[in-house]
C-alpha cells in the first residue's frame, strides 16, 4: 500500500480569493505543487484534513434525484434545463445547490438541504407522503482539479401536481429553460446518447440520476 501522503496546513498558500472560490497552492514535497479550486475555507481544506476529520466531513452541496412516482401512472424522472456558465449552455441537470451555514445547524442537514433546494428549482413541496434520502452522503466531482462534493440525494414524490412545478425560484446566477419528465424509457435512451433530448452533452450528476432511475435503485428504500 502507497504512503499516504500528508499535505501540512503551513504548506497551503492562497493564490487567489473571491467570495465564491479560492485557488490553493498544496505544496505536497519540497518544490512539488499541486493546485486545487475549492469554496472551501484554507483551514476548511479537504487536503490537509486527519483521516478521522476526512471520514466525517460534510460535503459541500447536494445533488437530487428527484423521481415523480403518482398512483396510476408510470415513475418518472425531473429534471430541468440550468444555464451552466463553464459550458455556456442550458444542460439536462438535477436540482443541486450548496449547503448554506443556516443548514449546517439543522439536525439533518443533508435531508433539509434537498428539500430547500426542490422547493426553489422546482416549486414542489416535499409531503408526508413523499421520501427524501440519503444515496451517497459525499461524492467528489474531479478530484484533480477541485475539492468540492456532492451528496447524492433521492426524493420520491407520491402526489405531486405537474401544475405546481415552477423556477420562479430562482435565486442569483440561476437561470432556467424548463423542465424534462423522463420515463424508465426515455432515460435509458439518454444514457445511451449520451446527450439530452435537445441533442446536448449533460453533466456526471445528471448521468448518476439517470442510472439510479433505470436501474430501479430508488425502490429500494
Amino acid at each position: 500500500m502507497a504512503d499516504n501522503i500528508q499535505i501540512q496546513k503551513e504548506n497551503v498558500k492562497t493564490l487567489f480569493e473571491s467570495p465564491y472560490l479560492r485557488v490553493a497552492d498544496l505544496q505536497y514535497a519540497p518544490g512539488k505543487h499541486y493546485y486545487d479550486a475549492t469554496r472551501r475555507d484554507m483551514e476548511d481544506l479537504t487536503a490537509v484534513k486527519s483521516d478521522a476529520e476526512f471520514a466525517v466531513m460534510l460535503a459541500d452541496a447536494v445533488s437530487c434525484f428527484v423521481i415523480l412516482d403518482r398512483e396510476g401512472e408510470e415513475p418518472k424522472l425531473l429534471l430541468s434545463y440550468e444555464f451552466r456558465y463553464p459550458a455556456g449552455q442550458y444542460l439536462l441537470s438535477v436540482p443541486a445547490g450548496l449547503i448554506d451555514r443556516e443548514d449546517r445547524e439543522k439536525p439533518d442537514v443533508l435531508v433539509s438541504t434537498a428539500v430547500r433546494e426542490i422547493r426553489e428549482e422546482t416549486g414542489l413541496e416535499i409531503r408526508d407522503t413523499d421520501t427524501v434520502r440519503v444515496v451517497n452522503p459525499l461524492v467528489f466531482s474531479t478530484p484533480g482539479l477541485t475539492d468540492e462534493s456532492n451528496a447524492l440525494m433521492c426524493a420520491v414524490l407520491h402526489s405531486a401536481q405537474l401544475t405546481d412545478l415552477s423556477q420562479e425560484g430562482a435565486v442569483g446566477s440561476e437561470q432556467f429553460d424548463g423542465f424534462c419528465l423522463l420515463t424508465k424509457a426515455q432515460a435509458r435512451e439518454v444514457l445511451k446518447k449520451g446527450r439530452d433530448q435537445r441533442g446536448k452533452f449533460y453533466p456526471l450528476y445528471t448521468w448518476a440520476a439517470l442510472m439510479y432511475f433505470v436501474s430501479d435503485m430508488w425502490r429500494e428504500a
